[in-house]
């Protein structure tokens, strides 16, 4: 088993576990920023329980869609049984890992997410494959935490300290070159909170927004 094994099944048993709580599990409110337009098509990466991608769903109406990837088995299986009581119909959930998302080439308007992307080993991979899935002019709105300085290793190699929720993190600097690298443009802090403390770091929240442009015919 590869320390990636080991971290993305310290992750699933812990929000396994936390599947049928009511505790929130969110860092950030993306799908505040969101603004869903009707007919649009959107993911929720580490969609949990399903409540945001009922709410995209609702904005979308029936011409639109709404995908939630999340790597819990307990998540998935809470939000399925949500969305079919409620009879949702455009609403799809399923298993992956951020590094390999199960959807096409340029074929979706919005992503959203909420405290995930900190959780994956290589960001740079999980932000190339939002960069890929997106449609030309296509956007993401994504809520994740940062480091004042690079976490020390034996957090960073902890897998229970990174399904945490902050071992994981990066510096500020380090976030914003991958996602300027990847092709991001038009980036947006929307929201920031005030650093706080986790072991011998101090993380940051925030909410962050960008664009793959159309790219211009020369």
């Amino acid at each position: 088993m590869t320390k990636n094994d080991t971290v993305l099944d310290a992750i699933n048993v812990r929000y396994t576990d936390l599947a049928t709580s009511s505790c929130c599990l969110s860092c950030g409110g993306a799908i505040s920023h969101a603004k869903p337009k009707k007919g649009e098509i959107c993911v929720d990466l580490g969609s949990g329980r399903g409540t945001d991608v009922m709410r995209l769903a609702d904005s979308v109406e029936a011409d639109g869609f709404v995908y939630g990837i999340d790597i819990s088995s307990g998540m998935l299986e809470t939000a399925k049984n949500t969305a079919n009581r409620l009879d949702y119909k455009n609403v799809d959930f399923r298993e992956a890992e951020l590094e390999k998302l199960p959807l096409e080439e340029n074929s979706v308007d919005l992503v959203i997410s909420n405290c995930t992307i900190n959780h994956a080993k290589d960001k740079n991979k999980v932000w190339s494959e939002i960069f890929r899935i997106l449609k030309p002019g296509g956007r993401f709105v994504v809520s994740d935490i940062y480091s004042d300085k690079p976490v020390p290793k034996e957090y960073a190699n902890d897998p229970a300290a990174v399904a945490e929720c902050w071992a994981g993190s990066v510096t500020k600097k380090e976030y914003l070159e991958t996602l300027d690298n990847v092709g991001f443009q038009h980036l947006t802090i929307l929201e920031e909170s005030d650093p706080y403390e986790k072991v011998k770091i101090m993380v940051s929240s925030w909410t962050i927004y960008g664009k793959k442009l159309i790219k211009e015919v020369t």
